[in-house]
């Protein structure tokens, strides 16, 4: 991958020797930039309902009297179990 020369490291992982949640996730994005979808899934599976969740908040922004803060509320529930659920199997 061409973007991992300019990766910022894991400050969790070089104290205490364990990833933190978000471990992957700038590897995922740079994926996603190059096209390999599915490469950006199996790096960070929460990638997605993160894009998702980003892209509602800023809609929700810009078109004020929508109601899409029910979404975001939703998209930000699932990105949590994703998040959580990618951890947890990380250490099985």
């Amino acid at each position: 991958m061409k973007a991992d020369h300019y990766m910022l490291p894991c400050i969790n992982k070089q104290i205490l020797g364990i990833e933190c949640p978000g471990c992957g996730m700038q590897r995922a994005i740079a994926l996603i930039f190059e096209g390999d979808f599915i490469g950006a899934f199996h790096m960070y599976p929460a990638i997605y309902p993160l894009v998702l969740f980003f892209a509602s908040l800023l809609a929700d922004k810009l078109w004020e009297k929508s109601k899409l803060s029910n979404v975001s509320w939703i998209l930000a529930a699932i990105s949590v179990v994703f998040i959580l659920g990618n951890y947890m199997l990380k250490f099985i």
